[in-house]
């Protein structure tokens, strides 16, 4: 590539990020990029999503965990959530609504990054791994993307703009992790009444997509190493949702229930 070409191809990657920040930053959405800023492949899109990071932790707003799954043939997903995204053990949770003005989340695990994971030339093993884990939170992933049509965005374009997250519910401790079968769960949802609606009962059979959900946290910790990137104490990785998209409504108590692995109860407020 030339120096030209070099050169160009970096004032699109930021004008692609200034774009995407300032979407994200204000719950708003917009059309697919300019075509010459969308980005042609993983790492143009990952460049996007990191100059976005750099900006807002410039900004006060820093890395305060990630998402991500083991990477397929067809795919890689990683992408940041930021400090200001993440809401420990409230009793409400703010989040920017769907088109259709509900919450949108994933039921997920949250892995707390107990020792710092700095950068380094060769791979860690999976016992330094666990051994540098805190906490094991239940958690839902709060689900929003910055393109108003999601649907004609393709995985670069959802990578660039981090993957739909809009950031991350930290719930209740996961006692007794090791004892305990996290592959799969009995999810339910108990949606309380509000005005002429009755109350209801969401029931899923949740399933890990990779079956073990720590198989995406061994590889991020390496997939980020070898781009420089560290992970630090007080972090949180999040490695798949295990039922999908759930869309729930607002000003509403919903009380999650994780089959044995625990329960806790919020409601979604509009931002």
């Amino acid at each position: 590539m030339s120096q030209t070409d070099a050169k160009t191809q970096l004032e699109s990657i930021h004008a692609a990020a200034q774009e995407l920040a300032q979407r994200r930053a204000k719950g708003e959405v917009g059309a697919l990029l300019q075509e010459a800023l969308r980005p042609k492949d993983f790492p143009q899109a990952f460049a996007i999503q990191q100059t976005i990071a750099q900006q807002f932790s410039a900004q006060g707003n820093p890395i305060a965990g990630w998402k991500c799954l083991l990477p397929t043939t067809e795919k890689t997903v990683v992408a940041p959530i930021y400090q200001q995204d993440v809401y420990l053990q409230a009793s409400e949770c703010p989040i920017y609504p769907s088109s259709k003005g509900l919450a949108r989340v994933e039921p997920e695990l949250a892995f707390e990054i107990g020792n710092d994971l700095p950068p380094r030339a060769t791979p860690y093993s999976e016992a330094e791994i666990d051994a540098a884990l805190g906490k094991t939170h239940l958690a839902l992933e709060l689900i929003k993307s910055r393109y108003q049509n999601p649907g004609e965005a393709n995985h670069f374009d959802a990578l660039a703009d981090g993957l739909v997250n809009q950031g991350l519910w930290l719930g209740p401790e996961l006692l007794a992790p090791a004892e305990i079968e996290t592959g799969h769960f009995a999810l339910s949802v108990e949606i309380a009444a509000s005005g002429q609606q009755a109350s209801e009962t969401l029931q899923k059979a949740a399933v890990h997509p990779n079956g073990f959900p720590k198989a995406g946290l061994y590889w991020l910790v390496n997939f980020l190493s070898a781009q420089g990137i560290g992970l630090t104490r007080g972090q949180y990785v999040i490695t798949g949702s295990y039922a999908g998209v759930l869309d729930l409504p607002l000003n509403q108590h919903c009380q999650f229930h994780y089959g044995d692995l625990g329960q806790f109860g919020l409601q979604f407020v509009a931002k």
